[in-house]
């Protein structure tokens, strides 16, 4: 089993809930390492990642998921899957992706540490929140095709003619339609 494959069945259960023993236990942990990076300024992650997890104090496999939760705010490429105690790890992060990430995931543990106030004032946090919050998906409604107006699909015809009139049905008097 890689160290990804045990970090996710110590997380997750086979139906994919959390399970709150771990997460208990973990998100400390995860907090601590987050404090030591923003606090301390460093944007490098270096070492083995059993020298990670020395220095982390944490098992392997919670460094891997650690690794893997941060993935996305990293400057280059990570796959957690292919992680083994033996890879080198050597990643960098920007603070300002690394803070968006953790408004996206609404993880209000993280991004209202009080470590931030070193990197951001309170102005540009909550300019980050902002912007993160605004870069969702949204859902977007067409605009609604009034009857007379012309039809979206070039013919020059209004709607109710073209594309917008009903559709004529097939049944008949013969085959038992209206008469």
């Amino acid at each position: 089993m890689t160290l990804y494959e045990r970090w996710l069945s110590r997380a997750y259960d086979k139906k994919g809930a959390s399970v709150k023993p771990f997460w208990d236990k973990y998100l400390p942990q995860e907090k601590r390492i987050y404090q030591n990076l923003i606090g301390n300024k460093e944007k490098r992650i270096t070492g083995s990642l059993a020298e990670l997890a020395e220095r982390y104090q944490m098992p392997p496999e919670n460094v891997c998921g650690f690794l893997d939760g941060i993935h996305e705010a990293l400057d280059g490429e990570l796959d957690a899957k292919e992680l083994t105690a033996e890879s080198q790890i050597d990643v960098t992060f920007g603070f300002e992706a690394l803070y968006k990430k953790m408004v996206e995931y609404k993880a209000g543990h993280l991004y209202t540490l009080p470590e931030w106030e070193s990197v951001f004032d309170a102005e540009t946090r909550e300019r980050l929140a902002k912007e993160q919050r605004a870069s969702g998906t949204y859902v977007r409604e067409a605009e609604k095709i009034g009857r007379n107006d012309l039809c979206p699909c070039g013919s020059g015809k209004k709607y109710k003619k073209c594309c917008g009139a009903p559709v004529a049905s097939d049944s008949g008097p013969e085959d038992g339609g209206p008469r």
